[in-house]
């Protein structure tokens, strides 16, 4: 009788351990990704090679929101993403002024997330009207990012947006949520 409950007690284990196996394969293919940020884009917010958890569920019940950061594919290079800050939602207007100032619907956008007053607008010189499912978004380190202000990034799609960072997990010493 001891090698029956033996036996049923390392088929249990076994099914706890697959049971375990699939909900990990599901999260992490379905509802989670792991990222590595490439670059200073993002700082002083995100550093070159700072790992990522990656939500990417929460846009199926609500659209992104400004100031989120979201990973989105880039559409100039398969298999390659940015991660950069919402700042304009659809249907609005974004202007960059010479003065380095962001317009949004003509009002100036007060923010703390950009580290040093913008210099080159880009595309954003003029008043640019966002479609109804397009972002328009930016690095941090102003001065040293690839975003919307430029033609090979431009606006972003809603179907290229892949999920909003949540949480860093590496390195330890500035593990913790993404604001």
């Amino acid at each position: 009788m001891k090698n029956g409950s033996t036996n049923v007690r390392l088929i249990k284990y076994a099914v706890f351990i697959c049971i375990v196996l699939i909900a990990g394969f599901l999260a992490a293919h379905f509802l989670v990704q792991r990222t590595v940020v490439s670059g200073s884009s993002m700082q002083p917010t995100l550093y070159d090679g700072d790992n990522l958890i990656i939500d990417r569920v929460s846009y199926a019940s609500h659209d992104p929101k400004r100031y989120d950061i979201v990973v989105f594919s880039y559409m100039n290079s398969r298999g390659t993403y940015y991660i950069k800050r919402v700042i304009g939602l659809p249907g609005e207007t974004v202007q960059i002024t010479d003065d380095g100032d962001i317009l949004i619907n003509g009002t100036r956008l007060t923010e703390h997330y950009g580290n040093e007053k913008i210099k080159n607008p880009g595309l954003a010189a003029y008043t640019e009207k966002l479609g109804k499912s397009e972002y328009f978004v930016l690095g941090d380190n102003r001065n040293h990012s690839e975003d919307s202000r430029f033609p090979d990034v431009g606006d972003v799609r809603r179907e290229q947006i892949v999920g909003k960072a949540v949480f860093r997990f590496f390195p330890l010493n500035r593990i913790g949520r993404v604001r």
